[in-house]
């Protein structure tokens, strides 16, 4: 079984967690019969008092649980397995046995989820929903807390905060529960999570608000969560944190431990960041989100006293992407953004999670010093890159370092890396500077080649520059892909592509595909 784990680097763990819902209960109230209304508003007159310790939960639980789900994915590894013998004269003295015929798996994951809405929306975790880069999502399960399952669709993800839409479809409307104000909250409120901690169907925890906005220090653009005591495992994540009126102030996210298990520090993304991205979500909207092209630091205690200033009044500029906003505006490397749009720029409040929330095309002030003078200018906010394309900007691209250029068979499952041989990467600018070539070179570069393969032995290497195929041009993996497909569909053994490696001229030369997808 999978783990379910976020990607965010701390030098405590973090471990993500996973939330299941209970059975559908029908309350007596004051609503017309048949009226279908929030779970929540059927706790009027019975939520416990705010003020002190509540004598129970009971009934908070009660009204809450069948709005509380549990979700699961079937997914479907493919393994290449790889012959170590492979290129010598004993690749056949085991006959077939680890002789590269890819193995296919099946994997699950768990999750929770909440029904936002009668006719079946139903919010969770992206993490819960999507599988790494070698598994390919075969069905989602949305089980009520009564067993009764349903086939769920997945609507949208979004993979900067981490949220995913799914809707599951029946006659008769579903319970479901409102997102509250998480801006409302303050430190030590009672909150309450109901979840299926370690496959414990059913489990409520109860603990206070440790803190309201708590940054990780990953910086990214949705580094703001709630932080609670209340008990959150392996099992909870994509479950909702209910305040003591019922609503849903949080989504359980990660927990910070250094074991992995509950140690009363567990994050929620604030409901105030997720609902506006659920509602985009479900209405089949784009997300677009602001970004200035910059690597940055917090300006802790070494840095302030480097630079004579406050300690935590801004981030350092590490590098300037060529490019991007920053660049086009004149900022440069060491700076220290002070605000952005006349917000000040805090531990809790990030440049990154700032400008994430502006709007791309949006022109606002900046405020930042320079050889100690405040300065301020313009800038006309970019659009963010998706985090694929982020994380391949951060790799950067070095054709000389050891250990790098060969394929990873743990990762060789893709139409280009057992058909082709080869992973390859879109070409950005930072790559285009690294390789030697001009920024508006297109095409897209290799990053690792089997050995084996004739790609190799035609003379793509890590640093090789792909800039058609079958005479069209390609700028992303899928456009080579494509024509890779397009070749083996036309029953052609072999592809044409036009390559520029470092130090020779560019050149045409037919790569022979091996039996793959």
């Amino acid at each position: 079984m999978n783990k379910d784990v976020k990607p965010v680097r701390l030098s405590y763990g973090i471990t993500s967690a996973l939330l299941i819902g209970g059975a559908a209960i029908s309350l007596a109230t004051g609503h017309p019969a048949g009226a279908q209304v929030a779970q929540n508003e059927l706790l009027t007159g019975r939520s416990v008092p705010v003020a002190g310790a509540p004598s129970s939960f009971a009934d908070l639980t009660e009204v809450l649980m069948p709005a509380v789900v549990n979700i699961s994915t079937r997914q479907r590894i493919t393994i290449e397995n790889a012959n170590p013998f492979a290129g010598t004269p004993f690749a056949d003295l085991f006959g077939n046995r680890g002789g590269g015929t890819p193995q296919t798996r099946e994997a699950q994951s768990l999750g929770s989820g909440f029904i936002v809405s009668a006719d079946g929306y139903v919010v969770t975790n992206n993490h819960v929903v999507r599988p790494d880069g070698r598994a390919r999502l075969e069905s989602i399960t949305v089980t009520l807390s009564d067993g009764t399952p349903y086939e769920a669709t997945l609507v949208g993800t979004d993979e900067q905060s981490d949220l995913a839409v799914l809707k599951i479809n029946r006659s008769q409307p579903f319970p479901f529960v409102r997102f509250g104000d998480s801006s409302a909250a303050r430190v030590g409120d009672w909150v309450i999570a109901i979840g299926n901690p370690f496959g414990l169907d059913g489990t409520v925890t109860a603990g206070i608000i440790s803190a309201v906005y708590r940054s990780t220090g990953s910086r990214g653009a949705f580094d703001r969560y709630i932080q609670t005591d209340a008990s959150i495992n392996r099992g909870n994540s994509g479950g909702p944190l209910f305040d003591m009126a019922g609503n849903v102030i949080g989504i359980n996210n990660a927990i910070l431990s250094p074991s992995g298990g509950n140690v009363g520090i567990g994050l929620a993304i604030p409901a105030e960041d997720a609902q506006p991205i659920v509602q985009q979500l479900i209405n089949g909207q784009t997300i677009e989100r602001g970004f200035l092209g910059v690597q940055i630091n917090p300006v802790d205690r070494d840095f302030a006293a480097a630079l004579g200033i406050p300690e935590n009044s801004g981030e350092f500029i590490q590098s300037v992407q060529p490019g991007q906003a920053a660049e086009a505006a004149g900022l440069q490397a060491g700076d220290v953004v002070i605000s952005v749009n006349n917000e000040q720029i805090t531990r809790n409040r990030s440049l990154s999670y700032i400008v994430a929330n502006i709007r791309p095309g949006t022109r606002v002030p900046v405020e930042f010093i320079r050889d100690g003078d405040r300065r301020r200018v313009t800038v006309t906010v970019g659009r963010r890159p998706s985090e694929e394309e982020l994380r391949t900007q951060a790799q950067g691209f070095d054709t000389d370092q050891e250990g790098q250029g060969e394929l990873d068979p743990a990762k060789d499952t893709g139409v280009l890396e057992q058909v082709m041989g080869v992973q390859v990467l879109a070409i950005t600018p930072q790559i285009a500077r690294q390789l030697g070539v001009s920024a508006d070179t297109r095409g897209v570069v290799v990053a690792a080649v089997d050995p084996g393969s004739d790609a190799a032995q035609k003379g793509l290497a890590r640093g090789t520059i792909i800039s058609s195929a079958n005479g069209r041009a390609v700028t992303t993996p899928a456009e080579l892909e494509a024509q890779v497909r397009a070749a083996q569909n036309e029953g052609r053994e072999a592809v044409l592509v036009r390559i520029i490696a470092r130090g020779q001229p560019e050149r045409t030369v037919p790569v022979r595909l091996r039996r793959g997808n």
